[in-house]
């Protein structure tokens, strides 16, 4: 059965000494009290008006109910003074049993007379009393229903559990220090339960005490408060149906201030108010088992909202449930209880009580939280859109020494807790800032506004240089039509006009030099705009992982020491390059150029940056400053607008930035995505991945802090070799490897991408690794240096190495990492495939094998020459197409590297075709290779000779010329009881197919990289050949 005690008010307390009084109330068990008051004066009056409930059972006698009044001390460290108290008696079964079928049994509100707790010896029995106090109290049978929307004075939506730091029922907020105040149904309490009390018998209030002395029947009013919370009661309504009724209720309350702990979150999205609040508080959201899900809540118990009779009329419900607990904390129970203050049809204002009894010093304090959701302005594009703003303040129910830490582990959780709340609010609506609109409305404006070839020339050529020597030809050009032919003077002879003065000699020279300077600036100009940035506007292809980046402007780029600056940007990005418009004459370039990446079967981690000063194609290039962007390091919000402050000296030094908006979006979806990655890593793994839980997955995000599309494969306990082992965990995504450990509060926390490792090793066990074999991971110099801490040593090369030992399992750990490492480093075949046609396109062209490898007319010339102690047909292993080509190609910045076959094409000639492309480091402008080799043996049949001719493509200048390479291998004689060993030279040579006037500059720097990349191929290749012997 249900027991509910409403305590009305109090008079006769003693007003001396100051302090809040309060009363308490207890059934059993169980507890409870309102919130404390001063007294009023005079005659020590005091007023609560609250309801609070209790169960009890029906078959069990002597249960007592005990109300006490007590005051609050001040400056008394929660010291508390019992001003009287009084026991009543619980009606017996016999009484009981007419309500155990759902009726009600109700005491009248009536006057008890409050008696001191203890009572002093000497003291008469009619002494005076210590006031009283007016209660009444009702009793439900066990069949009664009240967890329907009603509106009943007397009934609550609490259960008995609750009632340990219960709270008023009717508490309103006040201000930002969430003080309780009086509420305006205080006087319809009052009034209700006294016209409940002219229903009820003499009978009922002579069962309640057994000493009639202390009751006082208090005096009949009116009915009109009754009726008029009658009135209000929407039973069994719907949700949207409570909405209405509150919006049309006779008063509508003002929007509450934040509360004074501050705001937590704060956001515009793109949806009307009402929608917003349905999608939040609705029954039964979308949003809010999403939000369980990634925040590992269990047994989530929510009641339907219940109407509060009040002036005005609000709603209410309670939710119940437990978080997940951690390492260090156990599963937390947690009560929630929320009330809509105002809700008119477009501003809303729900406040929410949150109780976590269980947590240490939980009895001490209760978070209290206000959701305001107001509608904004109407957008230029026509979409509404409203605010959210949720606050928050700490309410202490009772001193404690521990305030501070509890107001600063409050603060965190609350910051956690929002951070997975705004990620998936923004599943469901989009936000209404620069960062949640569409990237097409982001990228409109730059689609049009492209200047055109008149407009730039008119910019470029408008200066002193063009004017002036534009002018004097013009002027000597007229000075010539309008002059008569004179004699011929001194050396001068019939076609030959010598200058007959100085001045006209230095007005000559003059006028040749500026002629120059002015040939040159319209051959540049040229060039620039021959390379225009063919990227921008070329859309994207394929499915999968899409990388937009739109280039808008530079800012304070560094002078050069000669000539102008005429930057470029070289965007590179998973081995795929796009590169900028030339702007000519500026350090505050505009590009406002669009570039996208093909779609990439494996989310990209870094994007680098470089911006260049164009000269001529193949010249040394100047670079102006360079960056590196980590996807990881940056959420969507900060890609979409984003200043990139340039390195290097010359960079750093003018504070150099770039502007750009990065867009990176999966097509497949995140589901899809990460099934069909782990489908693709189980294959090279061999073994079952399995799809972590959101919850896993978003602590292991914040671990390291990474954006909610990173997704944890794998993870495993391990020590991290260093001076002392270190125990921790190392964590596998689809690109990081990261690693954590918590020693007594020590914590050490590093990652590195996969993109960084250059090798992975396994060591056999040592004593160091405690007798068990460890991994030791190899990154790339320069790479990574942000994990230093963790890093085991650094080589002369700057090269890191981490050493992780002791796994549960090493077998099933270095599988798995090697195997992923392996399929990182590892040419991409989806883009290959995707570019299959147009490398066919290239081949086309180097049909004519014969004319093309006559190089009677092509001057090679001697690069390189080296020895190597291998016999020559291993070596040869490197132009098989094997596993050995293929990590050496991949060694030496050749990206995407396939080969076809080898077929003969006449008598001991073969002949196949290769394609790859150039680092970023091999050539700043990428390109691509269309390759055509012949294989054949030497005359004297102690070797093999290798021609190869190459095609560049995306290059400027790419069509005036080809690359002709020659590998000449060949054994040499040595001793019986020496090792084999062959001697190799590399020729290369240039063929023209159109004359240009760079032609010395560009023969100088091909000539010069691609003999240091053959010299780099046959010592990657020869490195390959010892160590595989070796082993």
């Amino acid at each position: 059965m249900r027991l509910y005690v409403c305590v009305l008010e109090a008079r006769g307390l003693p007003v001396e000494p100051a302090g809040g009084v309060y009363a308490r109330v207890k059934v059993g068990r169980e507890r409870a009290r309102t919130r404390a008051v001063e007294p009023a004066e005079p005659g020590g009056a005091a007023a609560w008006n609250e309801e609070f409930a209790f169960e009890v059972g029906a078959g069990e006698e002597g249960e007592v109910v005990e109300v006490g009044v007590a005051r609050r001390r001040e400056g008394g460290a929660g010291r508390r003074e019992v001003l009287g108290r009084v026991k009543l008696p619980v009606p017996p079964p016999a009484q009981a049993a007419s309500g155990a079928n759902g009726a009600r049994r109700s005491v009248p509100p009536t006057w008890f007379t409050l008696r001191p707790k203890h009572r002093r010896k000497g003291r008469a029995a009619g002494a005076p009393d210590c006031g009283k106090i007016l209660l009444t109290f009702s009793l439900y049978g066990e069949n009664n229903d009240n967890t329907v929307i009603h509106s009943s004075t007397c009934s609550s939506s609490r259960s008995g559990t609750d009632v340990e730091i219960e709270r008023s029922s009717y508490r309103e907020h006040s201000g930002t220090n969430g003080v309780m105040v009086d509420s305006p149904r205080s006087s319809a309490v009052a009034q209700t339960c006294l016209d409940d009390s002219d229903r009820s018998t003499l009978a009922n209030s002579s069962t309640v005490s057994e000493d009639d002395s202390l009751i006082e029947p208090s005096t009949p009013t009116a009915k009109s408060a009754h009726d008029r919370d009658a009135e209000l009661s929407v039973p069994d309504a719907s949700f949207e149906e409570a909405m209405e009724a509150m919006k049309s209720g006779s008063s509508t309350p003002d929007m509450p201030d934040d509360l004074g702990g501050g705001t937590i979150f704060e956001h515009t999205y793109l949806v009307e108010s009402k929608d917003l609040n349905s999608l939040l508080f609705g029954p039964d959201s979308q949003f809010s088992k999403d939000l369980r899900e990634l925040q590992g809540t269990m047994d989530y118990d929510e009641q339907p909202w219940t109407w509060k009779s009040q002036d005005p009329p609000s709603l209410t419900r309670t939710c119940r449930y437990t978080k997940g607990g951690t390492k260090l904390m156990k599963d937390i129970k947690t009560i929630e209880e929320q009330t809509y203050l105002k809700a008119d049809g477009k501003s809303f204002a729900i406040m929410t009580r949150v109780r976590t009894p269980e947590v240490p010093f939980g009895n001490c304090f209760e978070v209290v939280l206000l959701y305001k959701i107001t509608q904004s302005p109407e957008l230029s594009s026509g979409e509404e859109s409203a605010h959210l703003t949720v606050s928050y303040n700490l309410e202490f129910l009772q001193s404690t020494m521990m305030k501070s830490m509890i107001e600063g582990s409050v603060k965190d959780g609350l910051k956690e807790n929002f951070e997975s709340f705004a990620e998936i609010l923004s599943r469901h609506v989009k936000v209404a800032d620069s960062a949640g609109m569409d990237k097409e409305q982001l990228l409109a404006p730059l689609q049009t506004d492209q200047q055109s070839h008149i407009r730039l020339a008119y910019k470029y050529f408008c200066n002193f240089t063009v004017i002036s020597t534009v002018i004097m030809a013009v002027y000597v050009l007229v000075h010539i039509l309008l002059s008569r032919p004179g004699p011929l003077m001194g050396l001068e002879f019939s076609g030959l006009d010598l200058p007959d003065t100085f001045g006209e000699l230095i007005t000559s020279g003059i006028l040749v030099l500026q002629m120059e300077r002015l040939l040159n600036m319209v051959a540049h100009f040229v060039q620039a705009r021959i390379k225009r940035g063919g990227d921008h506007g070329v859309k994207a292809n394929g499915d999968g992982w899409l990388l937009t980046v739109a280039l808008l402007e530079a800012t304070s780029l560094p002078p050069v020491s000669c000539g102008s600056v005429d930057p470029y940007v070289v965007f590179s990005c998973n081995g795929i390059t796009r590169s900028s418009s030339v702007q000519l004459q500026t350090q505050e370039p505009q590009w406002n150029e669009i570039m996208e990446f093909d779609a990439m079967e494996e989310p990209p981690a870094m994007l680098d940056v470089e911006v260049f000063n164009f000269d001529t194609p193949f010249d040394l290039a100047i670079s102006l400053g360079h960056a590196e962007i980590n996807f990881l390091k940056h959420t969507s919000t900060e890609l979409a607008d984003i200043w990139v402050p340039l390195e290097g000296k010359l960079a750093q030094t003018c504070q150099s930035k770039l502007h750009l908006r990065i867009f990176l979006e999966n097509t497949k979806g995140p589901e899809t995505s990460m099934r069909d990655y782990l489908n693709k890593m189980e294959k090279e793994v061999g073994k079952k991945l399995h799809v972590r839980s959101p919850h896993r997955n978003s602590t292991f995000q914040k671990l390291f802090s990474l954006p909610h599309e990173e997704f944890l494969i794998a993870d495993y306990a391990c020590s991290l070799k260093r001076k002392l082992p270190l125990q921790g965990r190392l964590f596998l995504s689809a690109r990081i490897v990261g690693f954590y450990a918590n020693l007594f509060g020590h914590k050490t926390k590093f990652f590195f991408l996969w993109d960084d490792i250059e090798e992975v090793e396994v060591s056999p066990p040592s004593f160091t690794t405690v007798g068990t074999p460890s991994l030791v991971f190899t990154l790339k110099s320069g790479r990574g240096l942000e994990a230093k801490n963790g890093a085991k040593s650094q080589d002369k090369e700057g090269r890191l190495k981490f050493q992780f030992h002791s796994f549960g399992s090493f077998s099933k750990a270095s599988r798995t990492i090697i195997g992923l490492w392996k399929t990182k480093s590892s040419a991409v075949e989806q883009r290959a495939k995707l570019e299959e046609d147009q490398d066919d396109e290239g081949y086309d062209d180097l049909d004519d094998v014969q004319s093309l490898l006559s190089i009677g007319d092509v001057n090679l010339s001697r690069e390189y020459t080296v020895e190597h102690p291998i016999d020559a047909n291993l070596l040869m292993g490197v132009f098989d197409g094997g596993p050995l080509e293929t990590r050496t190609m991949s060694r030496v910045g050749c990206l995407d590297y396939t080969a076809t076959p080898w077929e003969e094409t006449k008598p001991g000639v073969l002949e196949r075709h290769a394609s790859y492309k150039f680092n970023r480091y091999m050539s700043i402008f990428g390109g691509e290779v269309a390759s055509t080799q012949l294989k054949s043996p030497s005359e004297d049949g102690d070797g093999w000779t290798v021609y190869d001719v190459m095609t560049l493509h995306n290059v400027p200048f790419g069509d005036y010329f080809r690359v002709h390479l020659r590998y000449d291998i060949r054994s040499v004689a040595v001793a019986a009881s020496e090792p084999a060993s062959c001697r190799c030279e590399v020729l290369v040579g240039i063929e023209w197919l159109k004359s240009s006037k760079f032609q010395k500059r560009i023969a100088r720097n091909i000539c010069d990289k691609l003999a240091h990349r053959a010299k780099e191929v046959l010592e990657v290749a020869g490195k390959e050949i010892t160590s595989a012997m070796s082993g």
